[in-house]
């Protein structure tokens, strides 16, 4: 039987499933159970309790309310710069053609969710501390990231980017919102 995750909302399962299941989340199946909704895919589990998408979604946090329990801020700050990825490409295919409603909110929401994963990292820092711990990294794929770009993970960095996504996201709205 797998070992089975915790996670504090839908999407931050499937993200999780995107980073460590082989086939992602793509593949993943959701079954009830008593506590929670069960999400499965390539050999890996993860429950997430009813209360926490409740949660999650009544405070509108996209990735789920508390700390993670299954991404690093690592892989968080991976996944925050793979949403802006998307997010400059859906854009410029977006500024070249707007006339599909499915496109823009596709880039909104690829901005949104890389600004989400980038506060995610930054629930990881200790107050006052100007860069993120080595024991915050659990994972292969965030202490690899961390171990290739260090001055990535200070705090600086890390809000200079939440700040450039957010006004990544309002700038869209602004130039194409009708």
């Amino acid at each position: 039987m797998p070992e089975r995750g915790l996670a504090r909302s839908l999407v931050e399962a499937y993200v999780h499933l995107d980073l460590t299941a082989s086939g992602g989340s793509g593949r993943a199946e959701v079954t009830d159970e008593r506590d929670g909704w069960l999400v499965r895919a390539g050999g890996v589990e993860v429950l997430v309790p009813y209360e926490a998408e409740d949660a999650a979604k009544h405070e509108g946090a996209t990735f789920g309310t508390g700390l993670s329990e299954l991404l690093d801020p690592g892989q968080w700050v991976l996944v925050g710069a793979t949403y802006a990825s998307r997010a400059l490409e859906g854009g410029l295919f977006y500024a070249a053609d707007p006339s599909d409603p499915e496109r823009f909110d596709a880039v909104a929401t690829d901005w949104s969710f890389a600004a989400d994963a980038m506060a995610e990292a930054l629930k990881f820092l200790p107050e006052g501390a100007a860069e993120l711990p080595p024991e915050a990294f659990w994972t292969e794929m965030g202490r690899s990231a961390r171990d290739a770009d260090p001055g990535r993970f200070t705090r600086a960095k890390l809000e200079n980017d939440l700040a450039f996504y957010r006004q990544s996201l309002d700038d869209f709205h602004r130039l194409h919102a009708g």
